[in-house]
């Protein structure tokens, strides 16, 4: 499975103020959820954000980079795969998925999972992913793997979308992980 440009769709899940100071390695997190979304709209590649019930989880860090024109979707369900976000991602029409977010042993495993039972090519970006317990991530990125997700780091994954230092984003691109 190789990533590439035209295929792909970023998927940022849950990463809301109630976890703030509960959240494993939070500024790693924080660092890397901003490069894939400013990645995500510098490459021109959709991205979708979701807030697990916001009115008592909070809305998404502040500190965290949201492009202008990206909407954030609520949701009830652990997984992105709720009726109208489920009906958002296929309008999409791309067949890999870039998922990242928190808690990586509930939310982000179901939304793997689903994605996978979907068909789609589901790339887990590791150090963009968190719990609360490290052995909770732990044990669910082994699951994952398992399950047949790809296992990728934030720069592994824009540098494999790039292809080549002769893109014309390269530039950008690099600035943003040096």
């Amino acid at each position: 499975m190789r990533l590439n440009k035209d295929s792909s769709m970023f998927v940022m899940i849950d990463v809301q103020e109630k976890f703030r100071e509960k959240i494993a390695e939070l500024g790693t997190l924080i660092k890397n959820c901003s490069i894939l979304n400013q990645s995500a709209e510098i490459l021109g590649i959709p991205l979708l954000i979701t807030e697990q019930y916001p009115s008592g989880l909070g809305k998404t860090l502040n500190e965290i980079y949201i492009p202008a024109d990206v909407k954030i979707e609520e949701k009830k369900s652990f997984t992105v795969f709720e009726k109208d976000i489920s009906t958002l991602i296929a309008k999409q029409g791309k067949e890999q998925l870039i998922i990242y977010g928190i808690e990586a042993h509930i939310c982000v495993t179901q939304t793997c999972l689903d994605a996978i039972d979907k068909s789609y090519e589901v790339f887990l970006v590791l150090d963009a992913v968190s719990s609360r317990d490290k052995n909770n991530k732990n044990i669910a990125v082994n699951r994952l793997i398992k399950a047949g997700c790809e296992a990728v780091s934030t720069e592994m994954l824009l540098f494999e979308l790039l292809h080549s230092a002769e893109h014309p984003k390269f530039k950008e691109i690099a600035k943003l992980v040096k």
